[in-house]
């Protein structure tokens, strides 16, 4: 296998499937998968023709996590740079442009809880099975989790999961609010394209600043009326939104352009 076919893309129509392809290893997050995954979304998120993002794994399984036989003691200079690239790929699915769904089946474990809790919505088989194992080998939680399990599941629970690392399922993840909704085993990847299918509807512009918004727009009051008085002063001056107004007086679909 070429570092190329690690992650795999495909499109169906203005939706992207990214797709991590080691299922031998049961996806495992190694060096290749790192550097090609972030090469992947640094190109889709500067594709104009992608209007969302779907995040799943190959073999019935999403990610085992870090690939244990890459785990080795390293100088703090090494270990630093290795892990610089995920925090790199971890900023691209939460301030990046294009909303990122995830399409969990089988095993989700290290890095592949915190793929899911950085994404913009998250679906799972029913059978999905999730722990957060990083401290079994003597490490913290890495791709964001420390930001992205917290903001999700509350500070609380992601201390226990992380320090725990006990395995939880598809249905506790729903309860805790990590993934938003479960599916019939097997369907993950259906369900995650018909939530892309939503999010791709929307007006370009405004779905990238209402992520953004979101994110990284909300932490205090005052960062939140700062984010709506940017935001939406750019919003008023869009296509999308003279569109926008325009069909809704006109009773018809708008056609959003991305302007």
């Amino acid at each position: 296998m070429t570092n190329g076919d690690i992650v795999q893309v495909r499109r169906e129509g203005s939706i992207a499937i990214m797709t991590l392809n080691n299922p031998d290893k049961i996806n495992a997050y190694n060096m290749a998968m790192r550097t090609t995954l972030f090469d992947r979304l640094v190109a889709l998120n500067g594709d104009d023709g992608c209007r969302a993002i779907v995040l799943t794994g190959a073999g019935g399984n999403f990610c085992a996590g870090g690939d244990i036989s890459e785990m080795a003691r390293r100088p703090v200079l090494e270990g630093r740079q290795r892990v610089e690239l995920s925090t790199r790929i971890f900023r691209l699915l939460v301030t990046g442009p294009k909303p990122v769904v995830c399409a969990v089946e089988g095993k989700a474990f290290g890095c592949g809880v915190s793929f899911t809790a950085a994404s913009d919505y998250a679906v799972a088989a029913s059978d999905a099975q999730f722990s957060c194992a990083f401290i079994k080998v003597g490490l913290m939680p890495d791709v964001g989790a420390i930001w992205s399990l917290a903001r999700r599941v509350g500070h609380r629970k992601a201390m226990e999961l992380s320090a725990f690392a006990e395995p939880f399922g598809a249905q506790e993840a729903l309860e805790m609010q990590l993934v938003n909704r479960l599916c019939e085993p097997g369907t993950a990847l259906e369900c995650a394209l018909e939530a892309a299918e939503k999010f791709a509807r929307n007006p370009p512009v405004a779905m990238t600043l209402l992520k953004s918004a979101l994110n990284s727009g909300s932490d205090s009051i005052e960062r939140a009326i700062a984010t709506e008085l940017d935001y939406l002063s750019v919003l008023m001056n869009t296509d999308d939104f003279a569109e926008g107004t325009l069909a809704f007086r006109e009773k018809r679909k708008p056609i959003f352009t991305g302007r």
